[in-house]
């Protein structure tokens, strides 16, 4: 028999056997499946929840550990330890950090180049200094406060203006990507890209996929192999390029949450109308505090991926070895009752408030939103404070619901994006 017969031979069998896990994955109704397929490993069961995968990683965790050992199909080198164990993470990005992230990760988010995100060692290190000089230098800070704001009275507030008056649904997701899009090429070129217009943005941009970060997500789960293969013959997801943005991400999900439980929207437009103050978003604790909340169970960035340069044995007890893949996936660590209480699911803005009216602090290893340990998220601040600012702007004068039947759901994706957008109406506040 020939090469290629023998070759579509084992195709069809491995078809065959995707099929037959498939089916009855199905059919035990078992969202929990981690049965250890021969050959296949425990991929079949996590590619059956692809559709809501970050809910499914957190319903294996709470049903079984905060650690656990996934095995992908035999000589694929897809085996992975996932852990949302805080003692873990404290120990990896904390106490026992390496400037190193590994090969591996350098190879999946090739297309993020040589930025500070891939960055290792000495590069990582000049990068690190570099940024930090940056974000911290007061001109910056003030470049960031008088763009957003020039974008926000010129721009958005004249959109929703329009929106509210002609009656029309608009794709707030898509609204806040043209928005950030816009506020950081100013930043970075000081060039305005005008994609946000009082022409309503129509839903190409805002649902067209975004392959890159799909892209990325989908290499934690393919042999290394595949989807080098697609990336050289230009087939798949790995061909489609583009980016988005975190903050914008934030908003839409925390938009979406304050639609559910309009008693926080009342609260935070309380503390609004109570103590505005442009100049001093600090008074403003409630509604930074709604934001950690909203970010705890929808992450801009929902899993993080780590790769030792040693032997070494985790807090958990459980061995790893040098170059080995370590998932922590932080969409379930903030939904682990084991962490954050028997409440974990709830949207409570009064988890973050101290008893004498304060912002509570968390450890960033229970709190990954931002990362931890040195390569702590550098914008984090400015992030925070564009999102308050934004968010300030629409709560206090208008009002809006979300269009009912539509389906919210999160990509597979690095990027915590709405596969469908979030459709709304909009209507003054009087």
């Amino acid at each position: 028999m020939s090469m290629i017969g023998l070759f579509g031979v084992f195709i069809a069998f491995i078809f065959f056997l995707i099929f037959q896990c498939f089916f009855l994955c199905k059919k035990s109704h078992n969202v929990l499946l981690l049965k250890n397929w021969p050959f296949l490993g425990m991929l079949p069961g996590m590619l059956f929840n692809i559709p809501r995968i970050f809910d499914w990683i957190s319903e294996v965790h709470e049903a079984n550990d905060l650690t656990f050992a996934f095995k992908g199909p035999w000589f694929s080198g897809t085996d992975k330890l996932f852990t949302v164990d805080p003692r873990n993470i404290n120990h990896m990005l904390n106490s026992n950090f390496a400037k190193s992230k590994g090969p591996e990760f350098k190879k999946i988010f090739d297309v993020l180049g040589d930025g500070i995100v891939t960055a290792d060692m000495e590069l990582w290190e000049d990068l690190r200094k570099s940024g930090h000089t940056l974000f911290h230098h007061q001109n910056f800070l003030k470049l960031t406060v008088s763009s957003t704001t020039s974008k926000l009275k010129n721009y958005l507030v004249p959109l929703l203006d329009k929106a509210a008056e002609e009656n029309i649904v608009i794709d707030l997701q898509d609204v806040f990507q043209r928005f950030m899009f816009d506020t950081a090429s100013i930043l970075m070129t000081g060039y305005d890209q005008m994609s946000l217009s009082t022409e309503i943005p129509g839903y190409e941009f805002g649902e067209a996929a975004d392959f890159s970060e799909e892209a990325i997500f989908y290499r934690h789960l393919k042999p290394v192999i595949l989807w080098r293969l697609q990336t050289l013959i230009g087939v798949g997801i790995e061909r489609k390029i583009r980016r988005r943005d975190t903050t914008s991400s934030a908003l839409t999900w925390f938009f979406w949450l304050l639609s559910k439980h309009p008693q926080v929207m009342t609260k935070i437009r309380q503390e609004i109308n109570t103590n505005f103050d442009p100049t001093d978003l600090k008074k403003l604790v409630y509604l930074h505090a709604a934001l950690l909340e909203s970010m705890r169970l929808y992450p801009p960035v929902p899993f993080n991926h780590k790769s030792p340069s040693k032997s070494d044995v985790l807090p958990s007890g459980h061995r790893v070895e040098a170059e080995s893949k370590i998932v922590i996936c932080i969409y379930a660590l903030g939904r682990m009752r084991s962490v954050w209480g028997e409440d974990a699911s709830e949207f409570k803005p009064e988890r973050w408030i101290s008893e004498n009216g304060g912002l509570k602090r968390e450890p960033s290893s229970k709190y990954l939103v931002f990362n931890a340990g040195p390569r702590t998220c550098l914008g984090k601040h400015l992030a925070l404070l564009q999102m308050k600012m934004v968010a300030m702007e629409i709560i206090q004068k208008y009002d809006f619901k979300v269009v009912e039947g539509q389906k919210i759901e999160p990509v597979p994706s690095i990027i915590l994006r709405m596969k469908h957008g979030l459709k709304v109406t909009v209507t003054k506040n009087i």
